[in-house]
């Protein structure tokens, strides 16, 4: 690849995250109904036909926005798990660290899980990101016990149902503790066994 080549790809690169930031700075602070391709492009101060260079359209955007956030909860998930080594201590911080991600995100965690995306789970098409943060639940659990992706993949399915029920407010706050306790005591507890 020719240098000018390689200057072309990196200002692409560039252009392309510029938007994807935009997009999630702008839900954030409006909500996910705000962002339109016309107000991102006057964000990004670029046209529509260069927004849509890098974008088919909103949904793109949105899984775009999504595998970044599957990234940022992967390293937030590791940092959690590995501050806490012993198994039964790694699930509840891992589990711990991932309603404080959707707390804390609500408007990227609304990407990754609510807006419809491409983003494909349990596929050989899975971003290596979200794989990297279901890795961290994976490795809660006993690396010789075959059924360890299952206990992630339930584990992972409680928490997200914590946090959608919590943020809907279908289920409060204040017993989102016993709750923690619970689901790590018998995933856990079950994994150990």
């Amino acid at each position: 690849m020719s240098a000018i080549n390689e200057r072309r790809e990196r200002e692409r690169a560039h252009r392309h995250q510029l938007i994807v930031t935009a997009a999630r700075e702008l839900a954030e602070a409006e909500g996910w109904e705000a962002v339109t391709t016309r107000r991102l492009a006057e964000r990004v101060e670029y046209s529509q036909p260069v927004l849509y260079s890098h974008f088919d359209g909103k949904d793109a955007i949105v899984s775009a926005v999504a595998v970044d956030g599957f990234g940022e909860l992967a390293a937030h998930l590791r940092r959690a798990r590995q501050a806490a080594p012993e198994p039964g201590r790694a699930l509840r911080a891992v589990c711990r660290a991932y309603l404080d991600f959707a707390t804390a995100r609500t408007a990227l965690y609304q990407a990754m899980f609510v807006l419809p995306t491409d983003v494909k789970f349990a596929s050989a098409r899975t971003p290596p990101p979200l794989r990297a943060a279901f890795g961290e639940f994976v490795s809660c659990f006993r690396p010789d016990d075959e059924r360890r992706e299952l206990f992630a993949e339930v584990t992972w399915s409680a928490v997200h149902g914590m946090a959608v029920l919590s943020d809907s407010g279908r289920i409060p706050l204040d017993g989102q503790e016993e709750r923690l306790d619970l689901l790590v005591t018998r995933i856990g507890g079950i994994a150990a066994d």
